[in-house]
């Protein structure tokens, strides 16, 4: 049997020095709140701001740097990353700040083993372009493609950026072909669009379309806009499309968002609203930040101009559990 001494709990004691470290650690972190955020007042452990969504008159944005969580009791906004807040409101120098002052990780403990690796995870496909790929960077003897691309509203610095070519020859003849890079810079796919009068569309390489498309360039510290297609993705800012399909828990997109807990823009097409209740239902169920589109026609992204769709990204609510549940019962 235990002695009573033996039977209590281990206690951490800290010296006066680790204490110092920690009370001016918080006090800096509520400086770079109120710097974002504006004045504020104690109760408690909270500190209660203005909310940054409704904006309301009142300080009801209760903020708790200790556990790291957020509220309004007005609007109920709420989550479980202070970073989400610096990220969405905050400059860049700000977040970098928070970084330092935090050094926190995301903990995936409670998320059901969605991050287990298995063979399928680990896989990475490794493609090469087509046989007969001619580069449409800075060449203006292909006149056809060029002037396809420039009726779509793509200028010589979105073919630069996203590396566009063409297939003269062989089974991609006629059609413009966008390639994506994995994070390693390696080709992992590529969509391949008629130019031409082909009756399809597109004609895709036969392999797994669960990929991140062009990775290499994709920023999850900052908001990132899931489109439909790579021509959508030109036009959005931080894009990634999702090539027609959706996006299921154990998709490449999906982990990745979820593990940086990356805010996420929805712009699919107008009718594709089945498609978007899904995905939004289940961001919201891991408590991701999401924001949709609100169309004023039945035009895509693809069809608009970067301006139309900058103005339309800008504008886009804040989407919340209820808000998802009304709309999806309004589609039945």
């Amino acid at each position: 049997m235990l002695s009573k001494s033996q039977s209590k709990k281990t206690k951490i004691v800290l010296d006066k020095e680790d204490i110092r470290c920690y009370t001016k650690s918080m006090k800096e972190k509520i400086s770079l709140l109120s710097d974002i955020l504006g004045s504020y007042y104690e109760s408690n452990d909270e500190h209660l701001f203005q909310c940054p969504y409704c904006k309301h008159h009142k300080r009801k944005f209760s903020v708790n740097i200790k556990r790291g969580v957020y509220k309004c009791w007005i609007c109920d906004a709420k989550g479980r990353s202070l970073y989400r807040l610096i990220r969405r409101f905050g400059s860049f120098k700000q977040q970098e700040t928070w970084k330092a002052l935090s050094g926190e990780k995301t903990d995936l403990n409670g998320f059901d083993n969605l991050f287990e690796e298995d063979e399928k995870e680990n896989f990475e496909q490794i493609l090469q372009m087509p046989p007969s790929f001619k580069s449409l960077c800075g060449n203006k003897r292909f006149q056809t493609p060029l002037k396809y691309l420039k009726d779509r509203g793509i200028d010589k610095k979105d073919i630069l950026k996203w590396k566009m070519g063409f297939c003269s020859d062989g089974p991609y003849k006629g059609r413009i072909i966008i390639p994506s890079f994995n994070e390693s810079g390696d080709l992992n796919y590529f969509i391949a669009r008629t130019f031409t009068d082909n009756y399809k569309r597109y004609l895709n390489p036969p392999v797994s379309r669960d990929i991140i498309f062009n990775e290499l360039y994709v920023d999850f510290d900052k908001e990132v806009t899931i489109v439909e297609g790579a021509f959508d993705a030109v036009k959005a800012e931080n894009a990634i499309p999702i090539l027609g399909s959706t996006i299921r828990e154990t998709s490449r997109i999906f982990r990745r968002i979820v593990q940086n807990d990356t805010p996420v823009l929805l712009a699919l097409d107008p009718d594709a609203k089945y498609k978007a209740e899904n995905i939004k239902r289940l961001f919201l169920k891991y408590g991701i930040e999401i924001r949709e589109i609100q169309y004023d026609d039945e035009r895509d992204i693809g069809d608009m101009s970067k301006e139309e769709v900058k103005n339309l990204s800008q504008n886009a609510p804040l989407i919340k559990e209820e808000d998802s549940l009304v709309s999806a019962i309004s589609n039945l």
